[in-house]
């Protein structure tokens, strides 16, 4: 018996979770019913609302991350720009904060479960700091975020990383789900879902598999002559700017007002000898400042952050006495206001 579980959450995308749904269901048709799909939730049998217009759909049981089989977690429908309660990130924020990456980081540990997501839901695992180091795909307007939590993002319509299998934009469901079916079925089964449906799965499915593609690229004989008579070109002398650099140096109480909530960090920021750099702190976590660069009166520098959840930011703030403005950004991510007082 293989069981699929799939995870809804408030504010999932229907098409998501139901397509899907569809694909194991009819599966099972052709298996004499070997195969059980449930809708689950990390809190229990609960009403749950998609974020399409409201509606309900009734989960009936709780998530087992140990239960052999498959586990399928949606994206999110929502605002696409801003960052208001009902925006995509704040509500995958809102899921990754339940029990819900808890338990996937469970079932990523066990051997005979295969954690599957749809378009946002490899963004909700990895804001989870579940998928870093980990190729995937989601929706093409998050692969940017995607990258920035430390995953490795693929652009392609499925791709299969040994446990998790990810697919990308919203339709993707179907795709996911019939790949899944052949994988662990066989071909003939996901042959007969896909002539019931009137669809063919779209696209190859990528795996770290095969002979490594290359980009070969034969220069014409203007090209090569272009080539050889170009002059190397060495950039100028970077000038000193320690000196107004100094301004922000000091300790900082800052506040990043994220879309899932206010981040209070302490910024410890020095300048001597032309060398920036700088430490934030947050609760009992020090992370040092990549790359601190002064340029036009701001200071920027990326920053490896795990909470409120995991993501790669890139900072730019400007000084002005003892008062520190500017942003935070991760990605597509809409920028996140930051503000700050020296403290000392």
């Amino acid at each position: 018996m293989i069981t699929v579980q799939i995870v809804l959450f408030d504010g999932f995308d229907l098409l998501d979770a139901i397509a899907p749904y569809e694909v194991f269901c009819s599966a099972s048709m052709h298996i004499d019913n070997a195969l059980t799909v449930e809708l689950v939730t990390a809190e229990g049998p609960r009403s749950v609302t998609s974020g399409i217009n409201g509606l309900k759909i009734e989960a009936n049981g709780t998530l087992d991350p140990a239960r052999p089989g498959i586990i399928l977690v949606p994206g999110a429908a929502g605002e696409v720009e801003g960052d208001g309660p009902n925006s995509i990130p704040a509500i995958l924020g809102r899921a990754m904060n339940t029990e819900l990456t808890t338990m996937i980081r469970a079932a990523l540990e066990h051997k005979n479960v295969v954690v599957a997501t749809v378009c946002g839901g490899s963004l909700l695992l990895a804001m989870g700091g579940l998928l870093e180091g980990r190729a995937a795909v989601t929706h093409r307007l998050g692969m940017e975020l995607l990258g920035a939590t430390g995953a490795i993002p693929v652009p392609a319509r499925v791709v299969d990383d040994g446990n998790l299998v990810t697919g990308g934009g919203v339709t993707s469901g179907l795709d996911v789900a019939l790949y899944l079916v052949e994988r662990e079925l066989g071909p003939r089964i996901a042959h007969a879902v896909e002539q019931l449906f009137e669809y063919e799965r779209r696209g190859t499915v990528w795996r770290e598999d095969g002979i490594e593609p290359g980009t070969p690229h034969v220069l014409t004989d203007n090209e090569s002559n272009i080539v050889k008579n170009q002059s190397v070109v060495t950039s100028a002398p970077i000038h000193n700017q320690n000196t107004e650099a100094s301004l922000f140096a000091g300790n900082w109480d800052a506040t990043i007002a994220t879309p899932v909530g206010k981040l209070e960090v302490k910024l410890c920021i020095t300048t001597s000898n032309n060398v920036i750099e700088g430490t934030a702190t947050q609760g009992d976590e020090t992370i040092a400042f990549l790359n601190p660069v002064f340029y036009n009166n701001k200071l920027t520098w990326s920053l490896a952050i795990t909470k409120p959840m995991r993501l790669n930011l890139k900072f730019e703030v400007g000084a002005d006495g003892d008062q520190m403005s500017g942003i935070a950004k991760a990605g597509l991510l809409p920028a996140s206001k930051l503000t700050g007082k020296r403290i000392n």
